[in-house]
């Protein structure tokens, strides 16, 4: 019995969690689900009905979910929303914000799979609207989310022609640590700064300028800031730098140019 036990570290059980914003119109008002979207009969916990918890979340809680999947778990499934992965129960009666661990062989995280693939999808609808820093002789690839003001991608920029040298490049995702809008509603000024490197005739020479500490012009232009911020929420990014390399493995924090080649050569 104790072999199908799962540790849920760290869960809230709640109907607002703290590292996620709800609408509050939608818990003051409780809405219902659609009386079209039938309810998981109550006497098979086991029926999981995708469209009834989205609508279910959705009224409740506000939350946008993208896509729903079964988990090894009696009676618990996974949720991908817009702002990162939550789990709940297939009646929608509890959700559960944290990670689940299986134990039945080794720990497991189970979202880690899906977060993977969700990354791996993410990247490539905005592969033609990252900044990229090529290797001449290219091994690996890396996509890192990056924020002008932070000291460890600075630092990191400036080891490029090591990283380039070790056959790594690297392309930049857009991620203002301190969000898309300020307090007051407007732009904030991380967002607007990069949307100026990004903006940039030359975006290359612009993030470099940038990260160190060189006045870049003011640009507004079409570019996907907030939509790349988003994603990054989404998949698990709350700080800069944070790397996703090719297999869909998130690894957060700075990784120094001949670390980060053999973590690079061990996958």
């Amino acid at each position: 019995m104790f072999k199908k036990v799962l540790i849920i570290g760290g869960l809230a059980v709640a109907a607002v969690g703290v590292f996620f914003s709800v609408n509050e119109s939608a818990i003051a008002n409780n809405a219902a689900v659609p009386a079209s979207i039938a309810k998981p009969a109550e006497s098979d916990p086991t029926q999981l009905n995708a469209e009834f918890l989205k609508a279910k979340i959705k009224g409740k809680l506000g939350l946008e979910v993208e896509k729903v999947e079964a988990t090894p778990v009696p009676g618990i499934a996974l949720l991908i929303t817009n702002q990162g992965l939550f789990y709940a129960s297939y009646n929608g009666d509890y959700f559960i914000q944290g990670k689940v661990y299986s134990l039945v062989t080794e720990v497991t995280d189970l979202a880690e799979e899906s977060l993977a693939n969700m990354r791996l999808e993410g990247m490539d609808k905005f592969k033609d609207d990252m900044i990229v820093f090529k290797a001449k002789d290219e091994k690996y690839v890396v996509t890192v989310f990056t924020d002008i003001t932070c000291g460890y991608c600075r630092k990191m920029h400036k080891q490029m022609a090591d990283y380039n040298d070790r056959g790594i490049t690297f392309r930049y995702l857009a991620y203002p640590r301190a969000g898309i809008k300020d307090r007051t509603g407007n732009f904030s000024q991380g967002f607007k700064d990069l949307r100026s490197v990004w903006c940039a005739d030359d975006p290359e020479a612009a993030m470099t300028s940038a990260k160190n500490s060189q006045n870049v012009a003011y640009r507004i232009c079409d570019k996907p800031i907030e939509g790349q911020f988003n994603f990054g929420r989404q998949i698990g990014v709350n700080g800069t730098p944070a790397m996703v390399l090719s297999n869909g493995m998130m690894v957060p924090g700075y990784q120094p140019p001949a670390q980060l080649e053999q973590l690079l050569k061990s996958l």
